[in-house]
């Protein structure tokens, strides 16, 4: 593995009884990137980023996590990764600042009540510092849980849909906590099913169904599909939606409240469709560069379920 790549794994595979969760992954995640995972529930998200990291073992497959070859190397991983879990996994019965003590105490963090006290001011808690974990927010039980997968100072950050349960506010809150983690070098790997969150992500993996679907910079995967799409507006948007469905030359119709978003792979026979429907002017239709969202409504249709009731 080249020093620019936190991880760089190769054939990853998992199977479940008579399942094959994750089938054959490759991914190379470059340092100090906040890497997003999107797709559906059961496609394997969290299972993939596990093996990544050195948290569960592969059936197939080979690779490094920060140099550390994931098979044979999985404590020395451990020691050097941050993991935040969907569900809020602290004692509720523990104030702030004694769960994260509790957590030092597990790392064997140096200094710890020096460690434990600016944990508190960098995350803003130190005002809640004695207040039961059980009775936060779910916000604050959010920065709790950050602040704890973070008192170890760890080269590499796991979240699992973080923000899953949380108001826009503390999302906001919690994605410029990231970001400044990410600033200072800290590699993060991010859970999601969130559009507005994969826009937050510099690079991103599309799974679906245990196959890696596409991946690469956010900004270019749309490029990367080939993707064309037309907005358009105006009145009895539900029937137009019907008509253009039954289009053979539309990939996909996707509607945004009074808004349908009109794309395809075929750019020339896309704009034949337009200029057909603009003629009749009952409709304005304007050509935008399409984004993360139509990119991945566009591959779900295309994907293909190959087990069903897979485990996450």
């Amino acid at each position: 593995m080249t020093e620019e790549f936190a991880i760089s794994v190769k054939g990853l595979t998992k199977v479940f009884g008579d399942r094959t969760v994750v089938d054959h992954f490759d991914m190379e995640v470059p340092k100090g990137a906040i890497y997003g995972f999107l797709g559906p529930n059961g496609s394997g998200k969290t299972t993939t980023i596990r093996m990544m990291c050195g948290l569960l073992t592969p059936d197939g497959g080979t690779g490094q996590c920060l140099g550390l070859d994931i098979l044979s190397e999985q404590e020395a991983i451990k020691e050097n990764v941050g993991y935040m879990t969907q569900k809020f996994s602290l004692y509720e019965d523990l104030t702030i600042r004694e769960n994260l003590d509790f957590i030092a105490r597990m790392y064997r963090v140096p200094s710890r009540r020096e460690r434990v006290k600016q944990a508190l001011i960098d995350l803003g808690l130190s005002d809640r510092a004695n207040q039961l974990a059980g009775t936060l927010s779910g916000g604050w039980k959010q920065r709790l849980a950050l602040a704890a997968c973070m008192i170890h100072d760890p080269s590499l950050l796991l979240l699992d849909e973080p923000t899953a349960g949380v108001d826009p506010k503390a999302r906001r809150d919690f994605w410029d906590e990231i970001r400044r983690l990410s600033a200072k070098g800290v590699t993060v790997l991010v859970s999601t099913h969130y559009m507005d969150e994969a826009v937050q992500c510099d690079f991103i993996a599309y799974i679906a169904y245990g196959k890696k679907l596409i991946a690469g910079p956010a900004r270019d995967i749309p490029k990367m599909i080939g993707l064309h799409t037309w907005q358009v507006t105006g009145p009895d948007i539900g029937d137009l939606e019907m008509a253009l469905r039954s289009e053979p030359d539309v990939g996909q119709v996707a509607r945004f409240g009074q808004v349908l978003h009109v794309s395809g792979t075929d750019e020339k026979a896309l704009e034949a469709v337009a200029n057909r429907y603009r003629a009749k002017q009952s409709h304005k239709w304007m050509l935008k560069e399409a984004e993360l969202e139509e990119a991945f409504i566009y591959l779900m249709a295309g994907a293909t379920d190959n087990f069903l009731g897979a485990a996450k």
